[in-house]
């Protein structure tokens, strides 16, 4: 049998031990959810408190109104139980007249013969009287002269307390309130109120028993109704300030409803407008606002679009000019041997300007289309690293002239993506001749890495470097770090811009790192798959340090990517 109840109890503290588990879950999700709806929304808030602060006030004024009732019940229970008193002494002492010094059994005799005296005898004429109600009447021999005898007494003398007897033989009228356990089990407090009768010749005091059940009663009947009337008028405030509060709130959430859809492009959303009040007036100012915003929005569009039509008209136009013009640079250039010096050199310098002229109009049309979206990415899967390396070889001439070398760095095994290999090729050109232009005759590293989800190209350089805050403006138009300084290059000033725009067209993103002094370094990020989001890019910014090869002037070194590179972007990833 101990067996059997000590396996009970482990199966019992464990059953406990769930049951405490699931009520404080479920106690931490009520409170969270409680919280959350605490934090988003005004009209809980707005109730919650009214009701908070109102169950604060019923409840001092209950507590008030009761005392007060309570107060008002036993001072006029207490002025007609004195005056009762007083009657019932007069009472007595007319039946107690000549009471001397009898033997005990004729004392008893004579205060019971009182006692019924004092019961038939209708002194609930007054008013004060018969406010005062039944009562037990009670007659004892006794005082300071007999102090060491025991008193003779008629009626429940043991339910008097002694300090009230005290106070009594002492001559003095008294009352007091007294709890009584009844026979039954059950208590009963009673209003005594006790007086000697100086009128006869033996001390002997009165007191009358007043029980209180009726003004008890009376006050759990002041409580109850104050307590459910302090509820109702509880769930009243809260239903009134809810309803209220809704009024208010309501239109609020609309206007934050219709500035949503106003944010996401729906410019024709507008708020009703209902009276002539303030939510009214809010209305009419927000409407307002959003036809003054649509208006100055399809006014920027409408000029955004003439600009990108104007560029792409003015582009097309300038090519017929261009070609003429580029067909007789290209016969003076042919025959400039036969020119003096000063003349020959302005034929050079007119066919480089036109070559720079031409990429920037190649460059106008595709920003143009760009801009209106209708470019398409013609991508396939290809390995990525052929693309690095035709990158790098169109760059070695303009990198020799720059006094600065380039070294790639490529992994052993093969980097498939699906990319546009044209767009791609491109943006590294673009890439390498940038940091070729700001290399200050450093070398320039091209680093690619891939991961299962992406594909990363990093083109780092060892010059000038980036001021705070410029790595966010090197991809706007014409934006130059130094206006000051030459290009090397021969660049159009939208190279970054329309590489941006390239990689955000394939699902990546192309960002920059630099640092004054320390050179700078670009991170273009493509997804191995157009389906499927790039993720953690393999290669960090900013990049790690380490010392490009010394490669000779206008060479390329390939270089495969050490693990170093990669145990070096884990250590910096963590």
């Amino acid at each position: 049998m101990s067996t059997e109840t000590g396996r009970r109890l482990p199966a019992f503290a464990r059953s406990t031990a769930r049951l405490v588990r699931r009520v404080v879950v479920f106690a931490r999700r009520r409170a969270v959810a409680f919280n959350e709806l605490w934090k988003h929304s005004l009209q809980f808030r707005v109730t919650i408190s009214t009701l908070a602060l109102s169950s604060a006030v019923v409840f001092v004024l209950g507590m008030v109104l009761q005392n007060q009732i309570t107060e008002r019940l036993l001072d006029t229970k207490r002025d007609a139980a004195f005056a009762q008193t007083r009657a019932a002494a007069d009472t007595a002492a007319g039946e107690l007249v000549g009471l001397g010094a009898e033997p005990d059994e004729a004392m008893a005799a004579r205060l019971q013969n009182a006692l019924k005296k004092i019961a038939i005898t209708p002194t609930s004429q007054d008013a004060a009287g018969s406010a005062a109600g039944t009562f037990v009447p009670v007659l004892a021999s006794g005082g300071h002269d007999q102090a060491g005898d025991e008193p003779t007494f008629a009626g429940p003398f043991q339910n008097v307390p002694p300090r009230l007897r005290q106070f009594v033989e002492a001559n003095e009228m008294s009352w007091l309130e007294h709890t009584v356990g009844e026979t039954d089990g059950g208590r009963t407090t009673y209003l005594i109120v006790g007086t000697p009768l100086n009128t006869v010749s033996s001390p002997l005091q009165l007191y009358l028993l007043f029980p209180l059940t009726t003004e008890q009663n009376t006050v759990a009947t002041v409580q109850n109704t104050l307590l459910v009337g302090g509820l109702v008028l509880l769930l009243l405030l809260a239903g009134i300030t809810n309803l209220v509060t809704r009024q208010v709130v309501r239109p609020v959430r609309q206007a934050a409803a219709a500035a949503e859809q106003f944010a996401g492009g729906d410019l024709d959303q507008r708020l009703t407008v209902l009276g002539e009040d303030d939510l009214a007036k809010l209305a009419v100012s927000y409407n307002g606002m959003a036809a003054s915003i649509q208006r100055q929005i399809r006014q920027l569009e409408d000029f955004g679009g003439l600009q990108r039509r104007f560029t792409s008209d003015v582009s097309h136009e300038l090519r017929t000019p261009l070609t003429t013009v580029r067909m007789a640079a290209d016969v003076l250039h042919a025959s400039r041997e036969q020119f003096p010096a000063g003349l020959a050199r302005s034929t050079e310098l007119l066919v480089d300007e036109l070559d720079r002229f031409e990429s920037l109009l190649g460059d106008l049309l595709e920003i143009s289309r760009l801009d209106a979206g209708v470019e398409d990415l013609s991508a396939e899967f290809i390995d990525v690293r052929p693309i690095a390396t035709r990158a790098v070889e169109q760059v070695r001439v303009i990198a020799g002239n720059a006094g600065s070398s380039v070294e790639l760095v490529l992994p052993d095994e093969e980097v498939v993506a699906e990319v546009d290999a044209r767009r791609v090729e491109r943006i590294l050109r673009n890439l390498l001749g940038n940091a070729v232009d700001h290399s200050e005759g450093r070398p320039v590293v091209l680093t690619v890495g891939a991961n299962e989800t992406a594909v990363a190209v990093t083109v780092r350089d060892h010059g000038v470097g980036l001021r705070p805050g410029e790595a966010d403006l090197v991809f706007n138009r014409f934006w130059r770090a130094d206006p000051s300084r030459n290009r090397r290059t021969g660049g159009t000033g939208l190279g970054l811009a329309i590489s941006q725009e390239d990689a955000r067209l394939h699902g990546g993103e192309l960002d920059a790192w630099g640092n004054l002094g320390d050179g700078s370094c670009f991170r273009l990020v493509l997804p191995r798959r157009q389906d499927v989001p790039a993720g953690d890019p393999p290669l960090v910014l900013p990049p790690p340090d380490r010392v490009a090869a010394e490669v000779p002037l206008g060479l390329i070194e390939i270089t495969p990517a050490p693990e170093a590179i990669f145990a070096e972007r884990e250590e910096i990833g963590q």
